[in-house]
């Protein structure tokens, strides 16, 4: 078949490739700038994704280090408590015979109590006493002479008291005792 051509038909069938050549550019166009939102929009979702998973992973880290140190405080509160009872059984049954205490005098008066004489001496290392001072045995001076001076007392139930363990021996005057 045979078909003729005449000018106003050529000239109306380009024509209307322009139309549709134009439109496809612009629909093209529409579908390009779309697409890119779309990319943008991924690449944006992209990144919060990696933040949050950036957050999870450092929040993860603070509440196990949280965690560590609720069990460390949990644990110390625990040996605390176990001592509070230990000493309340030691306070509610009182002193036994025998029993020694250690009494820190400074400048002979009484600065503090202790259960052991190690405690007393760690003590006066506080105070500037140096850790590693050789204490000696006291003469017998008068307590005041001293700066430091440790005296231990012993708990006699007859007397429902302590007393001075190292009671001193007075030294014959002239051969009165």
């Amino acid at each position: 078949m045979i078909r003729i051509v005449t000018r106003a038909r050529l000239a109306r069938l380009e024509d209307a490739a322009r139309t549709a050549s134009e439109q496809a550019r612009q629909t093209s166009g529409a579908a390009n700038e779309a697409f890119g939102r779309h990319v943008r929009e991924l690449y944006a979702v992209t990144d919060r994704a990696e933040r949050a998973e950036a957050s999870t992973a450092e929040v993860g880290v603070l509440l196990s280090g949280a965690l560590a140190e609720l069990s460390d405080a949990q644990q110390e509160l625990l040996r605390k408590d176990i001592a509070i009872r230990r000493l309340r059984e030691e306070l509610s049954r009182g002193p036994r015979d025998g029993e020694t205490v250690t009494v820190l005098m400074h400048h002979g008066e009484p600065h503090a109590v202790y259960a052991s004489r190690n405690d007393a001496h760690a003590d006066t290392a506080t105070h500037g006493l140096p850790a590693d001072h050789l204490w000696k045995p006291c003469n017998e001076r008068p307590a005041a002479a001293f700066t430091w001076r440790c005296e231990a007392f012993t708990y006699n139930p007859a007397t429902n008291g302590f007393h001075r363990a190292n009671r001193s021996v007075p030294s014959a005057l002239d051969g009165a005792a």
